[in-house]
């Protein structure tokens, strides 16, 4: 285990942003993990895992600990069920994929989402009407204040919309070290009730889509709407959709009756943000070196060399405007690291 010093972390976040860390190290194992976090040495440690949720600036005063820990468990199965055990560590795409191959479902509408496993609980990640809850079962994690591990519980996670215990309570408590997944083996539920994904299977053919069906429509929208951030530097969708209570949807929707929104409950809705942030005409707009992406607005991309602040500066204008034009909140879902 080697501690670098002023170490460039350009290509472990997914924005591409040419940031400074003061020291970096990568661990492997989880007893690694577990002595570079009771290192007193380094009083100000920041974890990270496939850098694809997170916004850096220019120098960052702190250990950063890149967890890559590796490998895949089947832990037990039976006729219809498959749980799984995947260290922190493993692609995400790469996993959904494996998981795909195994025919064990449940994950396929999140075909390519950036990042790492370890990370996506955090998150709460989800797309097109899934989110990692719906087949979450546990995690196991090493709590920073006395290196022990531990395994947390569904409940325990506290899963919202983007949102779990770990980026509340729970925050920089815990670094999560593997994710149980439970999979469908027969039967499997297939979410096709987006319009992106019923016109993809449409456009095929395929009226009795398999999983691996909704996986190949998933990535065919994400890949003719979204980066690849090996290409243009970005972190996916920067900001969350709102969720707004039924008086201001009313209010909303009186005005812009042509909007596409989402029912939550009867008393939530959600609006998407790449159509609000569209009508205030970002879509395709570059600043400098920073700009919003051609085919979807929720994107804000790095052309070239845009530092942290440029992307942050760009968020801002962004969410005046919104708020300005539609009276509508919207807020980043990628973490900001200063």
């Amino acid at each position: 285990m080697i501690i670098y010093d002023h170490f460039s972390l350009k290509n472990y976040n997914t924005f591409g942003i040419d940031a400074t860390a003061r020291h970096f190290v990568e661990v492997t194992t989880i007893e690694e993990l577990q002595d570079i976090l009771n290192n007193k040495e380094y009083p100000r440690k920041i974890l990270i895992g496939g850098g694809s949720n997170m916004l850096l600036t220019d120098y960052i005063d702190a250990l950063f600990i890149h967890v890559n820990l590796k490998g895949k468990q089947l832990l037990s199965q039976d006729n219809d069920t498959a749980i799984v055990k995947v260290m922190a560590g493993e692609n995400w795409h790469d996993m959904v994929m494996w998981a795909l191959k195994n025919d064990f479902g449940g994950l396929e509408n999140m075909s390519l989402i950036p990042g790492n496993t370890g990370t996506a609980p955090i998150q709460n990640i989800g797309a097109y009407g899934v989110e990692l809850k719906d087949c979450f079962v546990s995690c196991e994690a090493v709590r920073i204040e006395d290196q022990q591990l531990v395994t947390l519980s569904k409940e325990e996670c506290k899963f919202g919309y983007r949102d779990s215990y770990f980026k509340n309570e729970g925050k920089d408590k815990y670094v999560i070290t593997s994710v149980t997944f439970s999979f469908t083996k027969n039967n499997h539920k297939i979410n096709s009730g987006y319009g992106a994904i019923e016109n993809q299977l449409e456009k095929e053919n395929i009226l009795n889509p398999t999983i691996k069906d909704i996986s190949n429509a998933v990535i065919a929208i994400r890949q003719s709407k979204l980066p690849d951030p090996k290409e243009l530097g970005n972190s996916g969708s920067f900001f969350k959709n709102p969720i707004v209570n039924k008086e201001i949807f009313k209010e909303f929707n009186l005005k812009y009756p042509e909007a596409p929104f989402y029912k939550v409950s009867e008393e939530l809705y959600k609006i998407p943000a790449g159509w609000l942030i569209e009508q205030c005409g970002f879509k395709g707009k570059r600043f400098g070196d920073a700009g919003v992406h051609k085919n979807q607005a929720l994107v804000l991309v790095n052309y070239d060399n845009a530092t942290g602040k440029d992307i942050l500066d760009l968020a801002a204008k962004i969410i005046a405007e919104v708020k300005s034009k539609f009276n509508i909140e919207i807020s980043p879902e990628v973490n900001l690291i200063k």
